[in-house]
């Protein structure tokens, strides 16, 4: 993962590690890690910093079973911090909350929290959920689903209820997204398009 050659440790050998969620982007709390710690983490995929207080190796979690998973770890331009990309199991502090900072570890994204959630629930019963239910009946019928709410849309728009037109909207955004995951692909996809196409 990580160079560890190429870092700049403090005097004490020490190296500050920013943690943060690689769904959400929240940044979950700060430590330190030093050499070892950092093969300690890229050995097992968990968090593993130096302890300055217990001045040990300690790797999150070892005791309340709220690991942090690495996902990615990635050195600052400096080379003397480290970002380090992580699913976490359970709340980050050991207060309790999500977060060193009190703050919610919530998707800043709604659609890209909903797109994960649509994504887990394909692989549900068809007979408990509707998405997993459409998306069973293949791709025609959920393209043809698209089709149906991108019309009852447009005719909403040619009236003036707001709550009918936002409705019809949520609904085919939901459909747009469901297509999207049908066909093997997701929002950032079409972001990187746009992305493409954009010109200042």
């Amino acid at each position: 993962m990580i160079n560890v050659t190429e870092l700049k440790f403090d005097a004490a050998g020490l190296i500050p590690a920013i943690i943060q969620d690689a769904d959400t982007r929240v940044v979950l709390m700060q430590g330190y890690m030093n050499r070892e710690s950092i093969a300690v983490t890229e050995r097992s995929g968990k968090v593993c910093f130096f302890s300055r207080s217990r001045q040990r190796l300690w790797t999150k979690g070892e005791e309340s079973g709220h690991f942090l998973f690495v996902k990615e770890m990635l050195a600052d331009c400096d080379r003397d911090s480290l970002l380090v990309k992580v699913n976490p199991v359970g709340p980050t502090c050991h207060t309790g909350q999500d977060t060193c900072w009190g703050e919610k570890n919530e998707e800043a994204d709604f659609l890209f929290y909903l797109q994960r959630y649509l994504q887990k629930r394909k692989e549900d019963s068809p007979e408990v959920s509707y998405t997993a239910r459409l998306i069973g009946k293949g791709i025609n019928k959920v393209a043809q689903k698209v089709g149906e709410e991108a019309v009852e849309l447009v005719i909403e728009a040619k009236d003036n209820n707001e709550e009918l037109f936002l409705n019809e909207a949520a609904d085919l955004m939901y459909h747009y997204i469901v297509l999207l995951i049908a066909k093997g692909y997701g929002l950032e996809d079409v972001i990187g398009m746009l992305k493409g196409r954009h010109k200042e």
